[in-house]
């Protein structure tokens, strides 16, 4: 079976990578996705997946029936970018595709348009080889996780797979791993803390003393060995109706043995702490929320919060992409994405804490490049996770193949 899936996806190569390209040059920030989401379609198109969906949020799901209702393996990349920064000093153009060394430069590259085409082809491949499944596969492309803390995903499990009669059982995130099997990250979430009072200096003196506190504990070296634990932005004022108020953005990681509510608290104790000595001023801690169009149109308020969440990784998912990795002759490596940078998370946390669907990662991006000028993924490695990523959906929903060789189809 291995070896009739190794031979397809060679022929696969060129299209996954030239496909690859394709969604490099494409720009997509965050909302702005629907260039990149035309693309996908046309590409699921040419494969041939049983039905293809847009829904409102603009989130393309590609799906592949299997001969039961279920169960059914989602794979998910977000088809969102970060904008390159204008101080980024980017040997190759952001958006040239170059592929130099073996390695695919540009933003997105790694997370995570790699991942994203070696999904699409994932379920090629799968159709190619003429390998029975028993539930459902379904490729999800989804819109705003950079930006709107993964209200695509949210929208496409709440409304469209219930509409389509379909129920996740496992996901698979091709987030940037290194080819790791990934079963878990730390959170993050945006607050922001508000000053008040009637005195002027009063609250300009309590709102620098909060900052001041925060931003001296960002525990992030030059050489990034250590993960960003906290960022603050300079205090935003405004006076109205005789009151002054100063507004502090600050971003505080939390890890798995927290809850939100409690870092939450401790962060007000901390900046009332530090207003002491200030006067007298009502100091108020919150989560920050905005309101997000997508390029569909639609709108919706975003609660700027990424849970942190693990599986056990001698879980049944685990343990069977593990077999299936080895079977097929892959290396196998498990592990948890770092997130050395502020703001950086996948959906992970709203597909195990808020909907109880069990989540793996495996991609073939490098999370230490991303979000930063030569971004690039490898281009075998694109390669190899289509294979790999064939053989752990077939070996959840896979029907067992005996004696199968490249001959007998």
């Amino acid at each position: 079976m291995y070896d009739i899936l190794r031979r397809k996806n060679t022929g696969l190569k060129s299209g996954v990578v030239d496909f690859a390209q394709r969604l490099v040059r494409t720009p997509s920030p965050s909302l702005q996705e629907g260039e990149i989401a035309r693309l996908v379609v046309e590409q699921m198109e040419l494969i041939g997946y049983d039905q293809i969906v847009q829904d409102d949020s603009g989130n393309i799901a590609g799906i592949i029936f299997g001969r039961d209702a279920g169960p059914t393996v989602l794979l998910n990349c977000h088809m969102d970018s970060v904008s390159p920064r204008e101080d980024d000093n980017w040997t190759h153009s952001p958006y040239s595709g170059d592929i130099q060394g073996g390695r695919l430069y540009g933003c997105g590259a790694s997370d995570c348009k790699g991942g994203l085409a070696a999904q699409i082809f994932a379920g090629a491949l799968l159709k190619r080889s003429l390998l029975p499944l028993c539930g459902n596969l379904i490729v999800a492309a989804t819109v705003g996780e950079e930006e709107g803390a993964s209200i695509g995903i949210r929208g496409l499990i709440e409304r469209t797979l219930p509409e389509l009669e379909l129920d996740a059982s496992y996901a698979i995130l091709g987030e940037p791993t290194e080819l790791g099997l990934y079963y878990g990250h730390d959170g993050w979430v945006e607050l922001e803390i508000k000053v008040e009072g009637r005195n002027d200096l009063t609250v300009d003196g309590a709102a620098n003393a909060i900052f001041e506190n925060f931003n001296s504990r960002i525990k992030r070296t030059s050489d990034r060995s250590r993960p960003e634990e906290f960022s603050a932005k300079t205090p935003l004022y405004e006076s109205r109706g005789g009151l002054r108020r100063a507004i502090i953005e600050l971003n505080s990681r939390i890890n798995d043995s927290q809850e939100p509510d409690t870092v939450i608290e401790q962060i007000k104790h901390e900046a009332l702490l530090s207003v002491q000595s200030a006067g007298t001023v009502a100091v108020d801690v919150e989560i920050r929320k905005e309101s997000q169009t997508m390029y569909t149109g639609t709108t919706t308020i975003v609660r700027k919060l990424t849970n942190a969440w693990s599986i056990d990784p001698f879980d049944n998912l685990m343990e069977r992409s593990r077999q299936a990795l080895i079977s097929a002759g892959c290396n196998f490596r498990a592990g948890k994405w770092r997130l050395n940078r502020v703001g950086m998370a996948t959906a992970g946390g709203v597909l195990t804490k808020d909907y109880d669907i069990r989540t793996i990662g495996y991609g073939p991006g490098n999370e230490e490049v991303i979000h930063g000028p030569n971004e690039y993924v490898e281009v075998e490695k694109i390669v190899e996770a289509v294979y790999g990523t064939a053989s752990i959906v077939h070996g959840l929903i896979g029907i067992p193949v005996f004696g199968w060789t490249s001959a007998a189809i």
